[in-house]
This record gives C-alpha cells, structure tokens and sequence, in this order.
C-alpha cells in the first residue's frame, strides 16, 4: 500500500533523505524509528503529497505521488508532529469542516464529528474553542480529524507525543482497531514501547537512509543474548560502574548520564545472572553505590542504542532537520490541513 524506492531529499548541504526505500503492506503498521534529524518527517512528507522528492519513486496504493497528487489525498490520512486545528473554532466545527473538505455531505460530516469526538473522549468539550483546549485535547482532536473521511492509508508522525499515559494507551486500542478493519498505517515514533505493541514490522532511519529492518524480535536478536543494568546512586559513579560492565560483558558498555544508568550486553555462552553476580562484587570492590540491577532480553531501545549510538529520545526538542524548510512554515499546521483538504 505505500512504497518508496530511492527517495533523496536535500537542503542546501543538508541531505534529509540519502536513497529510502521503504514497503508497507496492506492492513499492517510500519513503525519508522530513527534519531532527530533522521529524514522520518520529511519521508513523511513526501508520502503524503506535501513535498517533492529531488529524485526517488513514492506510490501510495499503486498511485504515484508525484503524478497523481489529488487521487492520493483522497485516501490517506495525516497527523502531523503539531496538532492542525483552527483554535478559533470549536472541536465541533473543525471536525465538520474537515468532513465537508472531504465532501462528505453536511449530515455525514456531523454525525462522523460527534462519532470521533466520543471516541477521543471530547464530547464535553465539543463546543468550546480549541484555544481553550490544553496541549493533550488539541492532540486528540488532531488525530480524530485525520480519521475524518476513514482512510485506507493513515500516516501518523510521532502521534502520541504530548499525551498523558492514558490517551497515549487509548490511542493504541484506536490504532489496533483501525488495522484489525483493514486500515494501513505508517507511524514514526520515538516511543520504542509504541513500535514494540504495534508495528508489524520496523526501519531504523539513520542520516536520510534504512539502517535496519525486520520485525520487532528479529530486531532485538541483533542484539544478542541478555542485558544487565545498573543504576548508580550518584553521578560520579557512572565512570567506576561503566569500566566494570565493560570488563564483565561482550562489548563495551553504554552508559545514560541523565537516569545514572550502565548497560551490557552478555552472550548465551554465559548465564546473565552469573555476569551480573560478578558484577556486583567488582563494584563493591570500586566502592561504587548501587540503586538497582536487572537482567532483560534485549528491547527496542537497545536495538536503537546499538545501530544509532545513543538511545532513543523520549520528548524530541526538533525533530527532523527539514521541518521548517519542508514547507517553508513552522508550527502552522492551518495550512497544512488545507493542503490535504485540495
């Protein structure tokens, strides 16, 4: 349902996209991981008609992007990293007015309004102005308003981003029924947990480019046998504990400075609870003060540590390079929304 094969992208000397290519069957999710600066957004923009390739084949249900713009839009749904709503209308009137966009009908626009503002838990707000709405209501309504005109191809970048635990997993069951109905879905994310519950398959984009693919085990068998972590109680430990875990593992150890956090990975030659025994002693031995220790397969987040070199960021302050030069706007999502709508 959406494929690209050597996508490039420039920016001046910056190269957003370096030859991507990706595939995403029909009613599957494709979770795209990848750092700030990655090239996820402007794949996304691309995919979704708002922005030209310099060079590269994207199609959309077999519809090519470039050739047959409009035929594209008219199936596909976009949520975007900031929320595309008019804060001066109600959550009501900007869910109409994308269904009349849509063409929907006055009657069908209302009614699939009032669907979405209760499924997002909205309906109590559904006549006050968007601009009193907080960061997490504005979020809701900007993904129900790209389920609008129920798409059969639903682009979602870092959808869950400013929610609270609970909208976040409400917007999981959301996502699973769409696609348990024959919804496809290509979602960025930085929340590895996110890819893991519901991507189908995952690309670890790197510099513009596919680094990685697979599903999410096959992902995490790269990494290879158990982890064994540490927290440390202070700061200046992390040095003495990261030695230590590199002496007692397969490769060097990484460390996370911020959550005072050392980890390892160890090979199935060697039981993890051993290598993590042996490690406590050598701390005990470095005078390190320990917080807490575990022993895990390997996650996501190892996965992104290993192929990216640092681990994933929850609350990305950028994200992509090409946000602003993509479309020549900043947090201006009113245009974007009009964009789709022609």
């Amino acid at each position: 349902m959406v494929l690209a094969e050597g996508l490039v992208k420039t920016y001046g000397e910056i190269r957003a996209l370096g030859g991507l290519d990706l595939a995403v069957p029909e009613g599957s999710v494709l979770g795209m991981l990848g750092p700030n600066g990655a090239g996820k957004t402007t794949c996304v923009r691309v995919l979704t008609t708002l922005l030209p390739p310099d060079s590269g084949r994207a199609e959309v249900a077999g519809i090519d992007v470039l050739r047959h713009p409009q035929r594209v839009r008219e199936m596909i749904g976009l949520s975007g990293q900031y929320a595309a709503v008019d804060e001066y209308l109600s959550g009501f009137e900007n869910l109409d007015m994308v269904g009349r966009l849509y063409h929907l009908g006055r009657s069908a626009a209302r009614a699939r309004a009032r669907e979405l503002l209760g499924q997002f838990r909205l309906e109590d707000a559904a006549n006050r102005t968007v601009k009193t709405y907080s960061g997490g209501m504005r979020r809701r309504l900007d993904l129900a308003a790209a389920l609008v005109a129920r798409p059969q191809v639903l682009f979602l970048d870092e959808p869950t981003t400013g929610l609270d635990p609970r909208g976040r997993t409400e917007m999981w069951s959301v996502l699973a029924e769409l696609v348990a109905a024959g919804t496809t879905v290509l979602l960025t994310t930085q929340y590895l947990e996110e890819a893991d519950r519901l991507a189908n398959s995952i690309v670890v984009v790197d510099h513009g480019r596919v680094i990685a693919q697979g599903t999410s085990d096959e992902l995490k068998a790269q990494v290879g046998g158990e982890v064994v972590e540490v927290v440390v109680a202070e700061a200046h430990d992390l040095p003495g504990a990261e030695r230590v875990l590199t002496a007692v593992g397969e490769a060097a150890a990484t460390r996370d400075d911020v959550a005072r956090r050392v980890r390892v990975s160890v090979n199935g030659r060697r039981p993890g609870a051993g290598v993590l025994v042996d490690a406590l002693r050598r701390l005990d031995d470095e005078g390190v003060s320990v917080l807490d220790v575990a022993v895990r397969r390997p996650t996501l987040d190892d996965v992104f540590l290993r192929l990216t070199g640092h681990v994933a960021e929850e609350h990305p302050a950028d994200g992509d390079a090409s946000r602003d030069g993509a479309t020549g706007r900043g947090r201006g999502g009113r245009k974007t929304m009009e964009e789709v709508a022609r």
